[in-house]
């Protein structure tokens, strides 16, 4: 087993994935990205209003987003011994806000989940969508690795507007 999750659900937050799933995916886009060193990730389910109050801190932007990830250690990191796990990191998702979106783009809040769930992961991996090259490449990795974790079709193809701040 690649994936080792700490998952925290806030009281009251409904979260449309199980834990299972979650996991799941965890260790199909690990597996997908060629990490071979087991990894510990934490997963938040949180509010709204908690998701806006990290982003104010973490990202110095005062809104609620998506999704919120804080990278800790690589798989490929020197530093780490063989066979030693790494720390990937947290992410934090707001569900309520991600079922909002969902509408926008015309998916399912479990799909929507599902993809930010992965975008979540690779920005632990070292993926970013800052300039317009390395988004095209998240957007395709992110299109391959949900094609291989979804259940239902409702999302076709990944797009950067999921991203932009103030979305």
């Amino acid at each position: 087993m690649l994936a080792n999750l700490d998952i925290d659900v806030r009281e009251g937050v409904d979260f449309p994935l199980t834990e299972d799933e979650l996991l799941g995916i965890c260790e199909t886009v690990l597996e997908q990205e060629g990490v071979t060193r087991p990894c510990y990730v934490s997963v938040s389910i949180v509010t709204d209003d908690e998701m806006r109050t990290h982003n104010l801190e973490w990202r110095d932007v005062d809104a609620v987003t998506d999704v919120i990830s804080l990278e800790c250690e690589r798989p490929d990191d020197d530093d780490l011994s063989e066979g030693e796990p790494c720390e990937l990191g947290d992410i934090l998702l707001a569900p309520a806000y991600i079922s909002r979106q969902a509408k926008e783009f015309g998916t399912t809040a479990a799909d929507e989940c599902r993809l930010l769930y992965i975008h979540g992961l690779l920005h632990l991996l070292g993926y970013d969508h800052l300039e317009d090259d390395e988004a095209e490449e998240m957007e395709a990795r992110e299109d391959e690795l949900l094609s291989l974790v979804k259940t239902d079709a409702s999302i076709d193809h990944v797009t950067i507007t999921r991203h932009r701040e103030g979305l």
